[in-house]
């Protein structure tokens, strides 16, 4: 058995190593990179299906995780992640995951007896293909071509998800104190509660995910970084916005697990940012946007948010139906508290007919309906940018423009001064529908659009 090890860790890493070495592009290297932690994550989580699944388990041998050894469990990876990412030219992704199945239904059995197989071992090869393979190779191929700007990012935001929530807390436990009863001893409402409560810490990760796909072009992997610098959204309040929601996640999931071996990883991964990552951050920033960088930083703090926003320029226009009442009250609302890079305008004063509150940004990004008031409270401060980022969340979104348009006020083309507001019980159902964000006319803002470093 040790010879099997030793070979199922030594040629993956040799392949990968070789085919590396040919490779020049850093950014190609580091997709590959993605792509092997993707594959480790989900061959450990596919590990713990497989065990309860009865499709295969391992010997009992030193140098194992959980049960798992863990030179084939790198070799796997390996196998799985980088290696045909580094190849995809010449790989097209069908092929290489008829391959990587030809070479599992190989090398599993020969591997006996340090793999037990068990009856429908080949179901788990296919599912392992489908559910692990196959997302490490789309993100890493998505990130080397630079391909696919939501897909990657959506991806990536799964991975280091499971990563954050599962699998650090799981190897916590496995060297120190706790265990997921904490989570698993808690009734179907204590369990919604927990989940909703772990959603709120992270809804400013992952407004600011989202602000780095769309306002600066690319995502949170530090070697696919956007190619603007992003100082809105999250940004205009905290510069490390995913590191501190990361930590407090670690935080809140160490106080629902009761391990304080999680809560030193939270630390760990303060100590790691702030001392490591973040000069390494800074240094490639300032190198790169120079002055425009240190100026943002002058004013934002890397671990401490502001209470007013950062103020970008050129300013961003909310445009508010004034003459209908809840957009009315809104206007009222957010000019009282004095935005700060933010001006509303009358939406019959727009060049198109707006069937929805509409949010234009300094750069010309947009947003409409619930959406664009969730921007518009960006403006305002701390407290209501937090309130606009849950609502920016995907479903969030959605469920509060449902109910703003069946209960508050449905969607309408702005109307001259004076006429009446239409509320959802005198709409007709034969009204005619507003035009989708898909074919609605693009929309510039009022004045010049700021420029954008390269």
């Amino acid at each position: 058995m040790t010879v099997a090890r030793w070979l199922s860790l030594a040629l993956p890493l040799a392949a990968v190593l070789a085919v590396g070495a040919q490779e020049r592009d850093r950014s190609v290297r580091a997709a590959g990179l993605l792509a092997f932690l993707t594959a480790g994550i989900g061959i450990a989580a596919l590990h713990e299906v497989a065990r309860l699944a009865g499709w295969y388990a391992f010997a009992p041998v030193d140098g194992a995780y959980r049960g798992m050894p863990v030179d084939l469990w790198i070799g796997w990876a390996a196998l799985w992640g980088p290696l045909p990412v580094l190849l995809r030219r010449v790989l097209p992704l069908p092929i290489a995951l008829g391959l990587l199945l030809w070479v599992d239904a190989v090398a599993m059995p020969a591997l006996h007896p340090l793999v037990d197989l068990g009856p429908h071992w080949l179901v788990g090869e296919v599912v392992g293909l489908l559910v692990v393979a196959l997302p490490a190779q789309l993100l890493g191929r998505f990130s080397a071509d630079r391909r696919h700007l939501g897909a990657r990012t959506s991806l990536q935001v799964g991975v280091f998800a499971v990563l954050l929530l599962w699998f650090v807390p799981s190897l916590a436990f496995e060297v120190g104190g706790g265990s997921w009863a904490g989570l698993t001893e808690l009734d179907r409402t204590g369990l919604l509660l927990v989940a909703q409560l772990a959603l709120l810490v992270a809804a400013p990760a992952l407004a600011a995910v989202a602000e780095f796909a769309v306002r600066g072009d690319g995502t949170p992997y530090p070697w696919d970084p956007p190619r603007r610098l992003v100082t809105t959204g999250p940004y205009a309040y905290l510069a490390n916005p995913m590191q501190l929601a990361a930590v407090a996640l670690l935080l809140f999931t160490a106080a629902v697990t009761r391990s304080a071996t999680v809560a030193l990883a939270a630390v760990s991964a303060a100590a790691f940012g702030a001392a490591v990552a973040g000069p390494h951050e800074h240094h490639y920033l300032r190198t790169r946007y120079g002055d425009s960088w240190r100026s943002y930083r002058r004013q934002v703090r890397d671990w401490w948010p502001r209470w007013r926003p950062y103020p970008s320029e050129p300013s961003a226009v909310l445009w508010l139906d004034d003459d209908c009442g809840p957009c009315a009250a809104l206007w009222r609302m957010v000019a009282r508290r004095h935005p700060v890079g933010l001006r509303i305008r009358p939406a019959r004063e727009h060049e198109h007919v707006l069937w929805r509150a509409e949010y234009v940004g300094g750069d010309g990004h947009t947003e409409r309906g619930v959406a664009a008031v969730a921007r518009g409270l960006e403006h305002v401060h701390l407290g209501w940018a937090f309130v606009g980022w849950t609502l920016r969340l995907p479903v969030a979104t959605w469920l509060a423009q449902l109910v703003t348009d069946a209960m508050i006020a449905p969607p309408h083309p702005a109307r001259p001064r004076g006429e009446p507001c239409p509320t959802p019980s005198s709409v007709s159902s034969t009204a005619p529908s507003p035009p989708s964000a898909s074919t609605a006319s693009p929309v510039s803002p009022p004045g010049p659009s700021a420029p954008r470093p390269e």
